[in-house]
């Protein structure tokens, strides 16, 4: 028996349960509660074969840490929200929120259904937030160890690490912002057009879309009958139209603010960490112990958060990150160090 495959099987077993706890549409309930049993029945069959290897059977099963963050998460944000996470945790089923019928595109029987396919989640943006932090972990650290690897005094390398930690977060900032706005200038404009159309050519949009429908496989008969209904409710047949028609999504129509003012947080949070020894007051090797120190365990909180999203080993994604980032520190210091001796 190999020791991993039952405890994969109950590992997931478990998840399918916490999945369908937070699961309010009943019929995704109900397939993720068969997904449940299914690996139950798969983990007991594992079981029943270690009987003829050393290892006992009956061992208990608890969940791994990154199993039991993953369950908070599906209690705050959902599973729609969560699901490339647990495509990571190597769900199954997980389509049923992305994804269609067989023949390529599930045809909407009701107005409600029109679009629920493509509506996104939080993982895109809760990596995102995590790559922010982690930018301005390891750029702050390297600044911070690069001038006090110059023997700069204590007060130049905070100095020098706000300035840092500013620059940094207003440039990620303001080049979110305006990549933001440009796109939603975009989508907003080829939006508008095809709202015109709708309301000048009606019958030929709805025609089109039941052309798209019937290329992917559904009846001409029953796509016509659904685009006609579409249409009677424009700005619902604006949000259908512009996604199977122009292949926009309305929802990346985000707030450029928004996606700043995110972008600048999420940066200055990790550009924070090296620079909280000296803004207690630490000077010389203490403050350069003590950010080496923190940098590296939140360097390892971002290796683990990370192993989340690309369902690598959690230990060692994080001793990875480590070692990437540590590795820049070093590389800072010793530039910093040579430079001074230069300098000086």
């Amino acid at each position: 028996m190999n020791p991993d495959s039952w405890y994969h099987e109950k590992e997931s077993a478990w998840l399918y349960r916490q999945v369908a706890a937070a699961e309010p549409d009943p019929h995704k309930q109900r397939l993720f509660t068969q997904l449940a049993a299914a690996a139950e029945e798969q983990a007991a069959k594992w079981e029943v074969s270690s009987q003829n290897t050393t290892r006992a059977a009956g061992r208990v099963f608890i969940p791994s840490l990154r199993a039991r963050v993953v369950a908070q998460l599906l209690r705050l944000l959902g599973p729609r929200a969560m699901r490339s996470v647990l495509a990571a945790m190597k769900l199954r089923g997980l389509s049923i929120y992305t994804a269609p019928v067989a023949a390529g595109h599930a045809m909407p029987t009701t107005l409600s259904d029109v679009g629920v396919r493509h509506r996104g989640g939080l993982g895109g943006n809760l990596r995102a937030t995590v790559f922010g932090v982690n930018d301005g972990l390891v750029s702050s650290a390297s600044l911070v160890l690069g001038v006090a690897g110059a023997s700069a005094p204590s007060s130049f390398v905070l100095v020098s690490g706000v300035a840092g930690l500013l620059a940094g977060a207003l440039s990620m900032a303001s080049g979110e912002y305006v990549s933001v706005r440009s796109q939603r200038e975009m989508y907003e404009y080829q939006i508008a057009l095809e709202r015109e159309e709708i309301a000048e050519y009606p019958e030929e949009e709805a025609e089109e879309l039941a052309l798209i429908y019937e290329a992917r496989g559904v009846a001409l008969a029953q796509a016509r009958e659904v685009s006609q209904a579409l249409l009677a409710h424009p700005e619902q047949a604006l949000d259908v139209l512009s996604r199977e028609e122009l292949g926009l999504n309305p929802d990346d129509l985000g707030s450029p603010l928004g996606a700043a003012t995110a972008s600048f947080l999420s940066f200055a949070a990790g550009a924070a960490v090296p620079l909280v020894p000296f803004l207690l007051g630490l000077t010389g090797s203490r403050a350069l112990g003590a950010t080496a120190a923190l940098t590296i365990v939140a360097l390892f909180a971002v290796g683990l958060a990370l192993s989340l999203f690309t369902g690598r080993h959690a230990l060692r994604g994080a001793l990875r990150m480590v070692l990437i980032g540590g590795g820049a520190g070093v590389v800072a210091f010793w530039v910093g160090h040579v430079l001074g001796k230069l300098i000086h």
